[in-house]
């Protein structure tokens, strides 16, 4: 791969951190070709780096591109996916400082938003900012410049074996509370051995994204009433309902395959889940496509329970955007036009919205779609819950930059170890998170 001309660095971004190892995680690193420059167009030629994170619309995503070049002649588009067991974060601060600068990369919320402000353009003047729906822009939004465009929606809960359930007598809808959710825990393990189950659950603590992000964010969020900037604006965490986040990483952790500390992702979705060895485990609608390469018969009967605040928000779960799309403002002007033009293309043009629907199985960030097609039965239950009034807001890219995950989810792991008790993981937390707010 050819490098780009040195662009523009801020120096201080070799000292940070990006917020987010996120989300919807397999476990490769894959580069999208060779570079080569385009030709045959009487309009001047053009590359177009993306840098990106989501493995698992990474075959979809290339094909999308070369669709887009046969349409565009002279445009050249270049994807390299780094997500899962890879660190996105680190993999980006060495594109950036090498030179070999994307034109396209993601960010996550405030937190990088200030972190790569020098390096983000101006997109509010794009189609997709126009088209996106209420609130999903806020979190890459800084002094009225929309700085990022957002990926798609996604939720998250404790996925469950609808078959598994049936057998077992459990009613899924009746699952509220987490007493609920134990009780529900409780009987699949006094069935296991006819249900043919390892454990109840797989709680992946190994992964601490799972743990120190999301879970953490189920019970943080109310706490911060929702508000991703209230909590990147928070100089301390409380930790308000910590009685019901330890009940909850209890269940997951007392009911599953042990030891929970050396469950990785691959485990959790490919090993234990897609094949029916454990009826639960907390993810989101991005693991459909895992789950239906493994076990595509397994994969049409599944759905998301809720990770309730007991007396606070029962029966819901958490939604969200996971990534923003930033474009390099260091390019060309040839560059930064066509970067735009791709993402506007990607999200408002009749092809791309279709494939973003039925071929990445995206619940969509923006206005303008048939949602009667979104197909897996996960993205379904995220939007029905988000249709109904039934969700809460993603406040952990608020958080200080890695704490989520190196402090709260190592913390989780030594609580889960019998290293820590309950109230010296949280302790700890939140001393760090004052500490790193000062």
């Amino acid at each position: 791969m050819r490098h780009k001309r040195m662009k523009k660095w801020g120096t201080g971004l070799l000292a940070a951190g990006l917020l987010l190892t996120l989300a919807a995680c397999g476990n490769a690193a894959d580069q999208g070709g060779d570079k080569t420059s385009g030709s045959g167009s009487e309009a001047e030629a053009v590359e177009i780096d993306i840098f990106q994170f989501k493995v698992e619309f990474k075959d979809q995503f290339e094909a999308l591109a070369k669709k887009y070049e046969a349409a565009n002649e002279g445009v050249k588009i270049n994807i390299e996916t780094v997500g899962g067991g890879s660190d996105y974060g680190a993999a980006l601060k060495s594109k950036f400082s090498s030179g070999n600068e994307p034109d396209i990369y993601n960010i996550g919320g405030p937190e990088d938003v200030n972190m790569w402000l020098e390096n983000l353009t101006d997109l509010s003047d794009t189609k997709a900012a126009g088209e996106a729906l209420e609130g999903t822009l806020t979190g890459a939004t800084k002094d009225g410049k929309v700085l990022g465009l957002p990926y798609n929606i996604e939720g998250y809960g404790v996925i469950y074996n609808k078959e598994i359930f049936e057998k077992a007598g459990i009613d899924a809808s009746t699952i509220k509370t987490l007493t609920d959710l134990e009780n529900a825990a409780k009987t699949l393990d006094s069935k296991k051995e006819e249900l043919g189950l390892d454990a109840p659950f797989a709680l992946a603590a190994k992964e601490l994204w799972i743990t120190g992000l999301h879970s953490g964010n189920a019970f943080l969020n109310a706490e911060f009433d929702n508000d991703v900037m209230k909590a990147f604006d928070s100089k301390t965490v409380e930790f308000k309902y910590s009685e019901q986040f330890k009940k909850y990483i209890d269940i997951s952790n007392d009911y599953s395959v042990q030891p929970t500390n050396s469950l990785d992702y691959s485990q959790q979705i490919e090993q234990l889940f897609s094949n029916g060895k454990v009826a639960m485990t907390q993810q989101g609608n991005w693991v459909y496509p895992t789950i239906a390469d493994v076990n595509p018969e397994l994969a049409e009967n599944i759905g998301i329970l809720p990770i309730p605040i007991d007396g606070v928000t029962e029966g819901t779960i958490p939604v969200g955007v996971p990534m923003y799309w930033g474009v390099n403002p260091n390019g060309s002007e040839a560059e930064i036009q066509a970067s735009k033009d791709f993402l506007d293309y990607l999200y408002t043009s009749d092809e791309g919205k279709q494939i973003v629907l039925e071929e990445f199985k995206f619940v969509p960030a923006y206005k303008g779609y048939d949602t009667e097609k979104i197909s897996d039965p996960l993205s379904k239950d995220v939007y029905t819950y988000y249709t109904e009034g039934n969700t809460t807001g993603w406040v952990f890219m608020g958080y200080p930059a890695g704490w989520g995950e190196q402090t709260l989810g190592a913390e989780i792991q030594k609580y889960v170890a019998k290293e820590a008790t309950w109230e010296e993981a949280i302790q700890s937390a939140k001393d760090k998170w004052a500490e790193e707010r000062e």
